[in-house]
């Protein structure tokens, strides 16, 4: 892809919500600068994050130069768009913390390499407010933007008439004049002749090319991408456990997988054009064939596999599928073996589990089951499953009854699986003494 053709990428792609007039020319007339903010409300992004991070991706790859922008200071009061309620405010120590890892997530996205024309930049407005103050900044940009202007946005109209029980305070309505100096610093600084973002974001963006133009007299344009919705009408990245998060601690890579797996047909063929970099003739020979066979789950296999990768690497990606195999029946003991414990309990999360101290064993397989622990009712009718070979422990079929399991059956000398019928686990963990 070249810089001619990013606007036309981002529309079949449907990324692109709004978009200002000339915006499409100046892409086509030369290497632009653009940049997206990301206020760092918490120390990762989640995959809602995603969509403009994507948009950022595609413009570096176009060619241009990305410029990704961690809210230090404008996180520190919070934007009011698309809310009802004032944002709890943050302290400096934790939004730097959250800064640095949201700065070595994003470098999975974007080249920062600086010998490259177009290499991305990370910067933090943090460093040119932090020293600036108030009255120099009602005096030099505050006289620029009427309250007029501020308040016919939708942002703040939707918050005074009475969505939000308690308004807005004067530190919200600040937000968007903040955003807009963000702007023309980039713009007087770097350059920077582009602002992207969500649907949401256009009322903060136009408020920054109106202080360009008027303090420099210079274009500057916006772009944004629709807000990502699910079309069964649910929030788009959230789950019953909260927001599915880059941050493998906070959701591990299998439930990252899985998200992708789980998502309709239609969000799989929505999906996979924003957060992929596949090309428009490869999506749609993904899309007929999962027509023809649509069983196979074929664009959410593709989907899921990109994205896990372009996140966590290959080799979690790897991990993810193994794990997935194991749960889903085709899995074998070694493999069963080679998963690190973070994954067993990813994978396993939920399922039943129970403890028994480990000087209690070796025990016979039937007391361990049905006396120790309930994984089975009762002696008779764990004996007869055994015998109808629909018992396994840590995926190898268990065909004695007279078995006796001691610790070295235990995977790491920590965890038994027990599988029951095809759809029914149990973890045993051996309790040390």
């Amino acid at each position: 892809m070249n810089k001619d053709h990013f606007v036309e990428e981002l529309t079949w792609r449907g990324m692109i919500h709004d978009i200002m007039p000339g915006t499409k020319e100046l892409l086509e007339k030369e290497m632009t600068t653009a940049y997206v903010g990301i206020d760092p409300t918490a120390d990762s992004l989640h995959i809602g994050h995603l969509v403009s991070v994507m948009m950022l991706r595609l413009f570096q790859e176009a060619g241009h130069r990305p410029i990704a922008l961690v809210g230090g200071s404008t996180g520190m009061i919070g934007d009011p768009s698309m809310k009802s309620a004032e944002r709890v405010l943050m302290d400096e120590e934790t939004l730097r913390y959250n800064q640095k890892c949201i700065e070595k997530q994003l470098r999975r996205f974007l080249d920062f390499n600086p010998d490259r024309s177009n290499g991305a930049l990370m910067l933090n407005n943090y460093d040119w407010t932090k020293d600036y103050s108030f009255l120099n900044f009602a005096r030099d940009i505050g006289k620029h933007i009427t309250v007029n202007y501020m308040m016919a946005k939708d942002s703040v109209k939707k918050r005074l008439s009475g969505e939000g029980a308690e308004g807005m305070s004067f530190t919200e309505f600040t937000y968007q004049l903040l955003q807009a100096y963000d702007y023309w610093h980039l713009y007087k600084h770097h350059g920077c002749k582009l602002q992207m973002g969500g649907s949401d974001q256009w009322g903060n963006i136009t408020t920054g090319t109106e202080l360009i133009r008027k303090m420099e007299g210079g274009e500057a344009f916006a772009l944004t991408c629709p807000l990502i919705t699910k079309s069964d009408g649910g929030k788009f990245g959230k789950t019953e456990s909260g927001n599915v998060w880059l941050d493998p601690a906070k959701t591990s890579p299998y439930a990252f997988y899985q998200f992708w797996m789980n998502v309709s047909d239609d969000d799989a063929a929505k999906y996979i054009k924003i957060f992929t970099l596949f090309s428009k003739e490869t999506i749609e020979g993904f899309v007929e064939k999962h027509k023809q066979e649509p069983h196979k789950r074929l664009l959410q296999k593709e989907l899921a596999e990109y994205v896990t990768k372009m996140v966590h690497g290959e080799e979690e990606y790897n991990k993810v599928v193994t794990a997935t195999a194991i749960l889903f029946g085709s899995g074998t003991k070694e493999e069963l073996k080679d998963l690190d414990e973070k994954t067993f309990l990813s994978v396993f999360e939920g399922v039943p589990q129970f403890e028994v101290p480990e000087r209690l064993l070796p025990l016979p397989v039937i007391d361990l089951l049905a006396v120790h622990t309930s994984v089975m009712p009762s002696k008779g009718e764990c004996r007869k499953l055994i015998q109808n070979r629909g018992l396994s422990l840590n995926k190898e079929r268990l065909e004695d009854i007279n078995q006796t399991i001691g610790v070295d059956y235990f995977l790491d000398k920590k965890y038994l699986l027990v599988q029951r019928g095809r759809k029914h686990y149990f973890i045993i963990k051996l309790q040390r003494s």
